[in-house]
């Protein structure tokens, strides 16, 4: 993968791109929310992605906000102004204010998410350069706007990629009740899908979701191109390592979560498990994020005292924490597997380690378990099918090294993050008609 920019909040050097013809080079102007070094897993997504299209010769210029992520307001060293831009031998980054709210607070976040996207709108129009293609990626859903807009005005193809289907996520949390809200949310939806040239979803589940709204409006339109993992990052590691050591797990038997601590996930289980499992003093569960939903979920388990609540790790630390775990956990409630696939599931399969998770069945996580043979998958938010299947996974300690060498041999014939490069690249040439 080509180098992206370094960490620091300021303008670097990077890695010269390889050799390629100019004929295959295309200038790609990327919309999104998350971009290295922030931390969401949507922006771990789109860097990756990005090294990928660097690697094969063509021009970037992104167009995202400043990092926020990890505390939802601006890290240090990035405040001040309302964008930056740097330049790389690849292309641009601006960087431009989030308007960071508190999670919890949707109303307030509707309208940063407002803000941010009319900055990208107007960064883009107006940008020198002469994009030949625009990718924009979802959520939030209205930067789909200044996507449409950008290719309208320079009539270019506009490719709109979902990661997760909104308003969907909000309807099934129950966050969004209001009938015209939903109205409205549904009518942006198929608006923004309807005036793409094509939308990118990570699997089947969610390309028959996207279609079914597309019925009589282009619903071909709508392409797979599915999760990857890096599978030289993230690899098989001694489960005894610094992490363990820093927060007392040594010699235990863990059970972690790591990622988003939000309304999405049902981590009452992990407490209901650990007010099950009080007194096992060989077994340890750990939720290592932070999120809207961590104090009521730390209130939910004071006393608790083999759980422990670890603050979200840098980004250079994810295959330690990975190699911590003897179970990792994905929780989704109800309905929401149908409209979101967690990415963290493959870089737990990299990592050679068991998953359990509390799903929709049928859906992607689920049939992904199964096919790889890598752990357990049962219905959401169902605490005693829940704990009954995380007692018989803990019931052999054989079967668990068994399934996380089954999971990292699948992910191994998964798709690569420069196979999604390649069929990114494709589309693009394609709608360009090139």
């Amino acid at each position: 993968m080509a180098r992206l920019p370094s960490l620091a909040p300021t303008p670097s050097t990077t890695t010269p791109l390889p050799t390629t013809r100019n004929d295959l080079k295309m200038r790609v102007l990327v919309l999104c929310p998350h971009f290295a070094p922030d931390v969401a897993p949507t922006g771990e997504v789109m860097t990756a992605i990005a090294g990928a299209l660097t690697d094969r010769g063509h021009e970037l210029h992104i167009v995202t906000a400043l990092p926020w992520y990890r505390t939802h307001s601006l890290e240090p060293g990035w405040g001040g102004r309302l964008s930056r831009t740097e330049s790389t031998d690849w292309g641009t980054i601006t960087r431009l204010h989030p308007f960071p709210t508190d999670k919890s607070n949707i109303p307030a976040r509707a309208l940063a998410f407002g803000g941010f996207t009319a900055l990208a709108t107007l960064t883009a129009l107006f940008k020198r350069v002469r994009p030949e293609v625009v990718l924009v990626m979802s959520p939030p859903l209205p930067l789909g706007f200044a996507g449409w807009l950008v290719g309208l005005f320079r009539r270019i193809p506009f490719v709109f990629n979902i990661q997760d289907v909104f308003p969907d996520v909000l309807i099934e949390l129950g966050v969004l009740t209001n009938p015209r809200l939903i109205k409205a949310s549904q009518m942006m939806e198929r608006f923004l899908y309807r005036r793409s040239d094509a939308v990118t979803v990570l699997s089947e589940d969610l390309r028959d979701n996207l279609a079914n709204k597309l019925r009589g409006s282009g619903p071909e339109r709508v392409r797979v191109i599915p999760n990857f993992v890096d599978t030289d990052r993230v690899k098989p590691l001694d489960r005894e390592n610094s992490y363990r050591a820093e927060f007392g797990l040594g010699g235990k038997t863990v059970v972690l979560y790591a990622g988003n601590v939000g309304y999405s996930q049902s981590l009452d289980l992990v407490v209901e498990a650990a007010r099950r499992h009080i007194d096992d003093d060989n077994l340890a569960f750990v939720i290592n994020g932070g999120g809207s939903a961590l104090a009521d979920l730390k209130a939910s388990a004071s006393g608790l005292t083999n759980l422990r609540f670890v603050d979200m790790q840098p980004r250079e630390r994810l295959p330690e924490v990975l190699a911590a775990a003897d179970i990792h956990l994905v929780p989704l409630k109800a309905g929401l597997a149908r409209s979101s696939v967690p990415s963290k599931l493959y870089s737990i399969l990299a990592a050679a380690r068991p998953v359990l998770a509390s799903v929709d069945q049928g859906t992607e996580v689920a049939t992904t378990i199964e096919r790889a043979g890598a752990g357990r998958s049962v219905p959401p938010e169902d605490a005693d099918a829940f704990c009954l299947a995380l007692d018989e996974m803990l019931a052999s300690r054989s079967e668990l090294v068994a399934m996380g060498e089954s999971g990292r041999a699948f992910v191994e014939d998964w798709v690569s993050p420069a196979a999604v490069g390649e069929a990114y690249e494709k589309l693009f040439f394609e709608l360009a008609g090139r």
